[in-house]
């Protein structure tokens, strides 16, 4: 969840990322993120807790990543905040694309690591 070159496996609306970070997403890292494959998009890694959770800033939206362990295995969330009519609008429009985009990722998980 936390490799850019990776994510569009489990988010096809994103078209690409760079500049924020190697292999693993870094803190700090500015960077670009293609989405629906448009304009690049300004983005901001604003924490990382490696192995559990990342934070960027996308434009005036900030999401946060995260991955917690639970008896059965792992829970994963996304969660968004944005100025008010904004978060409202994702709400909406994005918060289904982001179920969808768990189950990818869920799916994505039970493949086989690849390595290279």
């Amino acid at each position: 969840m936390s490799r850019p070159q990776e994510w569009s496996s489990w988010a096809p609306h994103v078209r690409g990322a760079w500049g924020l970070g190697e292999g693993e997403v870094r803190v700090g890292a500015r960077g670009y993120a293609r989405l629906l494959g448009v304009v690049p998009i300004p983005a901001t890694i604003t924490a990382v807790d490696p192995g559990r959770s990342w934070t960027w800033e996308v434009g005036p939206v900030e999401m946060v990543h995260r991955v917690d362990p639970t008896a059965e295995g792992c829970s994963v969330a996304v969660e968004i905040s944005a100025p008010a009519p904004i978060e409202a609008a994702l709400r909406i429009g994005y918060r289904p694309l982001v179920d969808r985009l768990l189950s990818r990722l869920l799916s994505e998980s039970r493949r086989p690591l690849r390595v290279g």
